[in-house]
């Protein structure tokens, strides 16, 4: 789980949102799927609001508030959430990416596709395929 997902305020317009995904402090993984809305944005941990997937953003007139671009019918994840019903929920809705909120609905972070297959390999698989390869990648 990354505790650094990106968090705008549902009144962020989708530049915005598009701008804070290009930054390129940002974390990788976490950036290229998904941007949370949450109220109020700061300070954090605030309440998640929706979910506003990448994809639906690229669509979307640059102008047009981040709120009307909002996936608010997934039921987030919890941190005590399973290997297996993370797996689940993820496969289910089709997502790459899932927010994490506590008892109150705050945003805590967001889980990853590639944050469940770290968890779910061998610790040092990366090696292993570093040396079938040849070494560094």
């Amino acid at each position: 789980m990354t505790s650094e997902p990106v968090i705008l305020g549902p009144d962020a317009t989708i530049a915005d949102a598009l701008a804070h995904v290009r930054n390129p402090g940002r974390r990788p993984r976490w950036r290229r799927w998904s941007t949370c809305a949450a109220r109020p944005w700061r300070p954090r941990p605030a309440r998640l609001v929706g979910v506003a997937h990448i994809q639906r953003l690229l669509r979307e007139p640059p102008s047009t508030l981040v709120a009307g671009a909002l996936d608010d019918s997934l039921e987030p994840l919890r941190p005590e959430a399973s290997t297996a019903e993370v797996a689940a929920h993820l496969a289910t809705y089709n997502l790459v990416a899932a927010p994490v909120v506590d008892e109150d609905k705050r945003l805590i972070g967001a889980v990853t596709v590639d944050d469940l297959l770290d968890h779910m390999l061998p610790a040092n698989w990366r090696d292993r395929a570093r040396h079938r390869n040849g070494g560094e990648r």
